[in-house]
């Protein structure tokens, strides 16, 4: 890796690429969709300021953990002046997405928790769905994994009192005689 003098204070697309892992045509997305900017030379060929690698590395982790680039510039644009996320506002910013991400966490577990049970999707297909799912009941709530969604169908401890949520009880099948 060519290391940057710590002075410089612009960078080329490919010193910011190199330095912040992030791939030049990644880089050029970003740019177009408005999540961080360049000026041109007099030759049209980009120039960040320094403090792009910050803003870069806010863009990735926000990705990273699930955030949509939408509410990442959304985001962004709050900051004054267009600045890049210090720790404040990093810490700001992500007790804002705690609540989303608690949902996708608890989304993820119950996604691993029953995955090989089923889910809610109307198929029928497999043994334990008619006694899971009988006669498809989810299947009138609307398509999709309904049991899987948490967004569809709480936890079963908290279905018992979320309206349209029937909680679930598996029982035997019946068994050939």
């Amino acid at each position: 890796m060519t290391k940057v003098a710590w002075n410089t204070k612009e960078l080329t697309v490919g010193q910011l690429a190199e330095r912040s892992g992030v791939a030049v045509s990644a880089l050029h997305f970003y740019e177009a969709k408005g999540l961080i900017k360049s000026r041109r030379t007099a030759g049209n060929q980009r120039r960040y300021t320094r403090d792009s690698l910050r803003r870069v590395a806010f863009i990735r982790l926000a990705q990273r953990i699930g955030i949509p680039l939408k509410t990442i510039k959304d985001a962004l644009a709050e900051l004054p002046d267009e600045r890049t996320p210090t720790r404040d506002d990093w810490a700001r910013l992500s007790a804002a997405w705690r609540g989303e991400l608690d949902d996708r966490i608890e989304q993820l577990q119950r996604l691993r928790d029953d995955l090989t049970d089923c889910i809610g999707c109307g198929c029928l297909s497999l043994d334990r769905c008619p006694v899971a799912n009988p006669h498809d009941r989810l299947g009138d709530e609307g398509p999709g994994a309904r049991r899987i969604d948490t967004r569809l169908c709480p936890p079963p401890q908290s279905c018992a009192t979320t309206p349209g949520c029937a909680p679930f009880t598996e029982t035997p099948l019946p068994t050939a005689s």
